[in-house]
Parts: C-alpha cells; sequence; structure tokens
C-alpha cells in the first residue's frame, strides 16, 4: 500500500490562502487609489448613479468654460462701452461750453477734440476677444467699423462723410443761398411779399410751416399751394409800431426756427425790425407814408434774415442731416402734397382729414369706407366708425394713418408730417412697401404725394440725387458710391441676439452687441460731424453757424427719454453676467453633491480598508500555519 503526498496546489487550503492574497491585493489597491475598483464592474451595485453624476459633472466643467469665456467677452465689451461714454461726455462738455472761435481752419477747439475722439470712438468699436470682434454681430470675424480716415475722407472709388456733408450743403442752400426760398420778383402788388419754395416736395432747403401776424391791416395767405408760399399784403395801409411778423420754417433735421420781423419807426432800424415808411412832413407839398415802401423794406427785411437763417442754422441742419444721410442705416421715402387748385388750397397736414371726395377737387386724401391699403404685407381698412386693430376711421387725419404705419413697419424714427411734405421713416428699407388694395385707396395715397405704388424706400447712405446739388431735387440710394462705415452684421434680430451661450441645461445669455444699434450709430454720428464740419474762419454768419451745429450736437450727445442709450446696452449684457453668476452659483452646489454621490459610490473608507486588510492578514497567518503543520505531516506521526 502507497500513501500519496499533499498536493498544495490542487488543495482546498491552497485556494483559500490564494483567495486571501489576491483580496489582500485589492484592499491594498483600495487603500492606495482611495477607489472601491480599477473598473467599473468592480465598483457595486450604486455604479450607476455614480455614472449619471460623472456625465452631470461634465457638463457642468462644460457650462464653466462656457461661462468664463463669455465674462471675458462681457467684461471687454463693459469696458469699451464705458469708454464711448466718457467720449460723449467729454464732447458735449466741449459742445455746450467752448467758445466758437475759429482757428486757420475754421473749426473750433472742441471741434479738434471731437475729431480725436471720432478716432479714438472707431478703435473702441473695434475692439477685439481673442479673434472676436465684439461690435459685429453674428460677423464676429469681420472688423466692425472701417477705419476713420476712408469714414470722413473716403477712398480713391468712395465718398466719405466729408462729401456727403459738402453735397447736401450745397442742395439745402440752393444756388442763390436762400435756403432754397424764393421771394417773388416783382412782388404780386406794390404793397405785398410774397415768399415760395422752389420745388414741390424736395427734401432740401427750408420748408414754410407757419405765418402769423399782427401787422394792422394787412392779409396774410398760406402757406398754401404747390409749391408751398405764403404771402404779406398791407393792402394800402402802414403797420403800426410793434406789429410784428413771424414766419416758421422746418429744418432738414426735423428742428424749426423762427424768424420775426417788427414794424419800427425807429432810426436807424433795429436789428430784428423793418422799417415804417415815415413819408416826409418837412417838404411842400407833404409826402405821405407810403406803404409800398413799408411792404419793400419789409421785403428787404425779410430777404436779410431767410439769407442768416439759411447760412446759420440751415447750414449746421444740413450737416446733422448729411450725417444722418451718411451713418442712418434705416431708410425712408419721401411724398410731396398735392393740393387740389381751388383757392385758397392748403398742403395736406397732420390734422387734415382721411376722407373726402375725389383727391383732384379735394385738400383731403380722399379715402372711402371700404378702402384698404397693404402695409409690409398687413392690411389696413378704412371704415365709417368704431375702428379697432388695424382699422381706420375715414374721420380720422393723416397724422392717425402714419401712426398705424409706423406702428406697423415698426420705425424707431416716427415719420413725418410737414407743410409740403410727408416722410414715411422705416428701419428696414429693403422691407418696406405701402400699396393701394383699390382704386380709391391707391389715389388717395397718390394725393398724399407718393405718385408711385409701392411706396418703397430709398437704400441708404444716401446722397444727393444729381448735379449741380444746388438744384438736386432728390436724395438717392448712394452704396455703390460711399464708404460703408458699419462693415458687420447687417441681418434682422436684436443686437444681442447675435451672440448666445447656454450655460445651463435650461437656461441661455444673449450678450452681442453691435456698432449700428441706435445708441452708438447716433454718438458715432453726431461726433462725426461736429467734428468734420468747418466753414470760413472770417465768414460773416460763421461764428454763429458753428454755434448752432453746437447746440445741436450738445442736443445729440443728450440721452433722451425712449431712445436707447450707452448705459441701456451695458445694462442689457449686465443681466446676462447676472445669469450667468446664478447658474455658476446653482452648479457650484449641484457639483457638491454629485461629487458626494460619486464618493459614496466608487471611494474606499480607509478605516474600512484597513480592517479587512488586518483580518484577512490574520487569516492568512492561520492558514499559513495550518499549510506549515500539514507539511511536516509523516506516516509514522500520523500512526
Amino acid at each position: 500500500m502507497s500513501i500519496s503526498s499533499i498536493n498544495y496546489g490542487s488543495s482546498v487550503l491552497g485556494a483559500q490562502v490564494r483567495n486571501i492574497n489576491q483580496q489582500l491585493t485589492d484592499l491594498s489597491t483600495q487603500l492606495s487609489t482611495g477607489k472601491l475598483s480599477q473598473n467599473y464592474s468592480g465598483m457595486g451595485t450604486n455604479e450607476g448613479f455614480a455614472i449619471a453624476s460623472r456625465a452631470q459633472l461634465s457638463n457642468i466643467a462644460a457650462y464653466t468654460d462656457t461661462i468664463t469665456n463669455v465674462n471675458v467677452n462681457i467684461n471687454l465689451a463693459n469696458t469699451a462701452l464705458q469708454s464711448l461714454t466718457t467720449i460723449r461726455n467729454t464732447v458735449q462738455t466741449g459742445s455746450a461750453t467752448s467758445s466758437q472761435d475759429l482757428n486757420v481752419n475754421g473749426l473750433t477747439v472742441a471741434q479738434n477734440t471731437a475729431a480725436a475722439q471720432f478716432g479714438s470712438m472707431v478703435g473702441v468699436l473695434n475692439t477685439q476677444s481673442g479673434n472676436r470682434y465684439l461690435f459685429s454681430g453674428t460677423a464676429y470675424n469681420t472688423q466692425s467699423v472701417a477705419n476713420a480716415g476712408d469714414i470722413i475722407n473716403g477712398t480713391t472709388t468712395q465718398a466719405g462723410l466729408k462729401t456727403v456733408m459738402a453735397e447736401r450743403q450745397a442742395a439745402d442752400l440752393g444756388a442763390n443761398g436762400m435756403g432754397r426760398l424764393v421771394l417773388a420778383t416783382p412782388q404780386p402788388t406794390p404793397s405785398s411779399v410774397k415768399v415760395s419754395e422752389d420745388v414741390a416736395g424736395s427734401p432740401f432747403g427750408l420748408k414754410i410751416s407757419a405765418v402769423s401776424s399782427t401787422l394792422t391791416g394787412a392779409t396774410v395767405t398760406g402757406p398754401s399751394g404747390s409749391p408751398v408760399s405764403f404771402s404779406v399784403d398791407l393792402n394800402g395801409i402802414n403797420p403800426k409800431n410793434g406789429d410784428k411778423l413771424s414766419v416758421q420754417f422746418a429744418l432738414p433735421d426735423g428742428s424749426t426756427e423762427q424768424i420775426d420781423l417788427t414794424a419800427s419807426s425807429a432810426t436807424p432800424t433795429p436789428v430784428g425790425c423793418f422799417a415804417i415808411d415815415p413819408g416826409n412832413p418837412n417838404v411842400v407839398p407833404v409826402v405821405p407814408p407810403d406803404p409800398n415802401i413799408t411792404a419793400s423794406n419789409l421785403n428787404t427785411a425779410l430777404n436779410t434774415a431767410i439769407k442768416k437763417l439759411a447760412n446759420t442754422s440751415l447750414v449746421a441742419a444740413s450737416a446733422v442731416a448729411a450725417g444722418d444721410n451718411f451713418f442712418n442705416t434705416d431708410g425712408s421715402v419721401i411724398g410731396a402734397n398735392k393740393t387740389n387748385q381751388a383757392s385758397p388750397a392748403a398742403p395736406i397736414s397732420s390734422t387734415t382729414a382721411l376722407s373726402g371726395t375725389a383727391p383732384s377737387d379735394s385738400i383731403a386724401p380722399g379715402f372711402s369706407v371700404g378702402d384698404t391699403i397693404t402695409v409690409n404685407g398687413t392690411t389696413l381698412s378704412f371704415v365709417a366708425s368704431g375702428a379697432t386693430g388695424n382699422q381706420l376711421n375715414v374721420g380720422d387725419n393723416v397724422q392717425a394713418l402714419m401712426s398705424k404705419i409706423d406702428a406697423i413697419t415698426g420705425t424707431s424714427r416716427p415719420s413725418t408730417i410737414r407743410v409740403g411734405s410727408i416722410t414715411i421713416n422705416t428701419d428696414d428699407a429693403a422691407s418696406l412697401s405701402i400699396s393701394g388694395s383699390s382704386p380709391g385707396a391707391t389715389a388717395a395715397l397718390g394725393a398724399l404725394g407718393f405718385s408711385s405704388t409701392p411706396i418703397t424706400a430709398t437704400q441708404p447712405p444716401l446722397r444727393v440725387g444729381s448735379s449741380p446739388a444746388s438744384s438736386a431735387t432728390t436724395l438717392v440710394n448712394g452704396s455703390a458710391t460711399t464708404v460703408k462705415w458699419y462693415t458687420g452684421n447687417d441681418g434682422p434680430g436684436s443686437a444681442r441676439s447675435t451672440a448666445v451661450a447656454r450655460v445651463d441645461d435650461s437656461v441661455t445669455v444673449q450678450y452681442g452687441a453691435q456698432a449700428d444699434e441706435d445708441a452708438i450709430r447716433k454718438q458715432l454720428q453726431a461726433v462725426a460731424v461736429y467734428g468734420t464740419f468747418s466753414t470760413s474762419p472770417t465768414g460773416q454768419y460763421s461764428g454763429a453757424t458753428v454755434a448752432a451745429l453746437s447746440q445741436r450736437t450738445t442736443q445729440a450727445l443728450t440721452p433722451q427719454p425712449g431712445q436707447q442709450k450707452i448705459e441701456d446696452i451695458q445694462t442689457d449684457i449686465a443681466m446676462a453676467q447676472n445669469t450667468m453668476k446664478d447658474a455658476s452659483t446653482r452648479q457650484t452646489q449641484a457639483k457638491a453633491q454629485l461629487q458626494n454621490i460619486v464618493d459614496q459610490a466608487e471611494s474606499a473608507s480607509p478605516d474600512q480598508v484597513a480592517s479587512e486588510i488586518l483580518s484577512l492578514q490574520n487569516a492568512l497567518q492561520a492558514s499559513y500555519q495550518t499549510t506549515a503543520n500539514l507539511a511536516q505531516l509523516s506516516l509514522v506521526k500520523f500512526l
């Protein structure tokens, strides 16, 4: 009989020792790494929660990176906007308080400052964050604004602001330097004066808005007719000392100015007065006062006053209007008011009723019940009464019609109605379309001065339409021949929506900006016009002209209620920043909770692992002792 030796490798005891060694190895790894396992299969039943938590932690990390990057852009944009505010305040203070003394170049100190600040504004608006231009909207890889020198002086093929201003000034002044007004020669009667605009519906020059008189015995007619005119007939009666004639004019920039001429017998005749002819009581026979001579004096005083107004306030207003033609990316369309030939014929005004008989024999446009017009695809209907929504009562006035059109187009600049012309403004020239949906409505639109339908807007920038400019009567699309100052995104939608970032699972922020936003564009426009305009340093009207422009610049740089301000843009992006801050706070709290779930599912407790290792070491020691005893077993000892 034979006895086999103990086979340790195949014994149960050997397997137990190997298992304990493996457990010790795993526990040692857990102790050194702090993790339950190096693979998911060893993590246990809670690993599914840990995997989901890790995914959320990864999203939070991505959102954190996004928030960091967006904050960099917002901080840079806010710094740029703050710089624009500082520039605005600097130029505004200069235009409001500086002396109007002109240097050899026909510029004041404040204008020189504005010219330098314009260059600074262009630099600010071309601010970059990495390779992103902050004020270009969606066109973030494109420079926001053209070079300052090109904007002002133009290029070899395209005109700059300086040229556009010069053309507009020539068109507004006219060949006679009287603001496109004509004083009748000879006068209608020896005791009368008559002033008229040169062309009906022209956008240039002074527009006669209103005339009032306290001249004893005088008859005032107008403003009326096409082109618009007014006349004053003394009717063979001399006015009294202190009697006054007042004429109000609309200027191209939307402002109004008034000329007041007072009858006076003083010698010499005071400024702002016209002389009452005293006759000559010291000769025989006595020469009585002659109203015809007084009328001639009134005509001369009126001529002088109009020429001064044209060469001061009109020139300043022309520069402002030219700036708008160049910088304003919106559009407008101008209609010349039509009038009937009946006497006295009055141009259509804001208070003119929409109803009436055929436009050819009524001063009203002649809209009738049932007429409709279409504005940018929306139908406006004319009803007898009780208008609601997109309806108008035929008894309403022209201002109500313009307001309804503005509401549909969404223009930021209300349309205007002046004696002689109606201007429909739009923020998107390409989309404007107004047409009559019935023959009567088409005829009525024609009576308002819009002779062709559909009514569309001229694409900006706008240039004087013909040469010589002094006799031009239209503004035309100048995009092919004029520097495009804003080179960023031109698409629809808000500026803020041109840059959008997701900063949480259900939260996005909008932080885009464009240099052509109203607040920025108007400031750039005002500073550019003020710094570019120059006049003769020794001219008769130079000081008064610069003073008129300074006043307009101060007003343009003063934030107006209801209009966008630089601070509004800063508020918008600050709100985006606050939204990100709130999201970041929530994510920080969630991150701690999610990390806790991961730790609980995957982390190994050092105390527990150490305890288990000690227990296994004791078990292993016992196993080794048993193995050693078994190894010493023999048949003799066994027996």
